[in-house]
């Protein structure tokens, strides 16, 4: 049996559940978020907590098992506490700024780069970290990874736009080699 998919999920209690045909919706304090359900599992809702259980021993139940706890479980996070990834933005001349839904980024091309964010989302930035914060761990993965990949951190400077926990392998020079 998944390790993951087994364990129960507690629902806090100001944050309500509600197993439909074909979502499980969320409400909770900030806001709603709706996951699909899987036809081969059982959800039950009792006792604050949500218990997930397969119908079968199928290879696709298994492998739907363990993702369909762990996507409901980040809806309850998500409604509850919510979901951030910090970028920073590492070069000499290199900005980010925020006006209003839009991220205005000048990562050395002729011109600033404008990046709308989708709803849901929020940006603040602090000196040369953008910060994005929201409820749906999806969207804001995403989000972060699309700003990422407008400049990607290069490994002889480290020049670019990376996660605040990544690491950056460096390279030597083209006279590093040399003795």
């Amino acid at each position: 049996m998944s390790r993951i998919g087994r364990l129960p999920i507690p629902v806090p209690s100001n944050v309500e559940v509600k197993v439909g045909e074909h979502v499980v919706e969320v409400k909770g304090p900030k806001g709603s978020l709706q996951t699909p359900v899987c036809a081969c599992l059982t959800y039950e809702v009792a006792d604050g907590k949500v218990t997930l259980t397969r119908q079968d021993e199928t290879r696709r139940t298994r492998a739907q098992h363990g993702l369909r706890r762990t996507l409901l479980a980040n809806c309850i996070d998500g409604v509850t506490k919510g979901f951030s990834k910090t970028l920073e933005v590492n070069g000499v001349g290199y900005k980010v700024a925020v006006k209003g839904n839009i991220v205005e980024l000048s990562v050395g091309f002729s011109h600033p780069v404008l990046v709308e964010l989708p709803d849901g989302i929020k940006a603040a930035v602090d000196g040369q970290k953008l910060t994005l914060s929201g409820m749906d761990k999806e969207l804001v993965g995403e989000t972060a990874a699309r700003i990422r990949r407008i400049r990607k951190p290069e490994p002889y400077k480290g020049k670019g736009i990376k996660y605040e926990t990544e690491t950056i392998r460096r390279k030597v020079g083209k006279s590093g080699g040399k003795k």
